[in-house]
């Protein structure tokens, strides 16, 4: 098999997140295995829990917080892909939206990347960003809630 495929069968591998690969090509075979770090899924579970502390501070903090009871009231904006959340434009730049920001319908709270696009998640309902379930970065699951919207309801 050509060095040139697996090279882009590993990058496959890495960029998808895929644990194990394996390609049978005529008599030739491949199996690339990437070990993937499970504290991940422990890693999304902590915003959830810091979410009323997020919405009590002005600015959010990076750092684990002390586990509490997560509060899921309003409105929930559900992943519509599987893929990588991105909360803003670029590396380094400012957050598309923050917890306690007024939202409208139609407002880019995040991008998911998926099969090498980029794709807009926006707001389905206005009121204020209560929670936001995800970190920069981090793969998301279909139908995974991102954001809590208190709609005032």
């Amino acid at each position: 098999m050509d060095t040139r495929k697996i090279r882009k069968l590993i990058e496959l591998v890495k960029e998808t997140g895929i644990g194990e690969l394996e390609v049978t090509s005529g008599d030739e075979s491949v199996r690339i295995s990437c070990q993937t770090s499970f504290p991940a899924p422990a890693a999304l579970m902590q915003p959830v829990a810091a979410a009323p502390l997020a919405a009590a501070a002005p600015a959010a903090t990076n750092g684990p917080e002390p586990a509490a009871a997560p509060v899921h009231d309003g409105h929930q904006l559900k992943s519509p892909m599987v893929g990588t959340a991105y909360l803003a434009p670029t590396p380094g730049a400012k957050p598309f939206v923050s917890v306690g920001q007024h939202i409208e319908v139609g407002d880019t709270l995040c991008l998911i990347e998926a099969m090498k696009m980029f794709n807009k998640i926006e707001a389905d309902v206005a009121g204020v960003l209560s929670a936001r379930l995800v970190e920069n970065g981090t793969p998301v699951e279909y139908d995974q809630p991102l954001f809590i919207i208190d709609t005032g309801e």
